[in-house]
């Protein structure tokens, strides 16, 4: 399983069974990020928190590899609103320390067309 399928994985696990067991397999003890909301660093457990309240209202396509690398990953994915047709392309940034993940960036940008549209996936597949 490539790191790619493996970080998908444990985060669609959260989304379907509120299963943290794969997340806590595959980040470091020492993980950290920096929230692009506020500013301000988090822990896995707030990351936990933050996907929960996240994917209550998003639908989020399969991941695609931009980069992979035994110390690196960048993967981009689609979103899209539950409740409008908003679409977003996120891109998240993933550095490993010891074989798990250390650090964790995303940034997200509104499109203003159907991503899913001309794929071999639809929403309907990501409810």
């Amino acid at each position: 399983m490539t790191r790619t399928e493996a970080w998908e994985k444990a985060w669609r696990l959260v989304a379907k069974e509120k299963d943290y067991s794969l997340v806590d397999e595959i980040y470091h003890p020492d993980y950290k990020a920096v929230s692009k909301i506020t500013g301000i660093e988090v822990n896995l457990e707030a990351d936990k928190e933050a996907y929960l309240a996240f994917i209550e209202h998003l639908m989020v396509a399969p991941a695609k590899i931009i980069n992979e690398s035994e110390d690196f990953l960048c993967i981009q994915r689609y979103s899209k609103y539950r409740e409008a047709d908003i679409f977003i392309s996120g891109t998240t940034s993933i550095t490993y320390k010891d074989g798990k993940i250390i650090t964790q960036e995303s940034i997200g940008e509104e499109l203003d067309y159907d991503p899913s549209e001309g794929q071999d996936w639809n929403w309907e597949d990501y409810e």
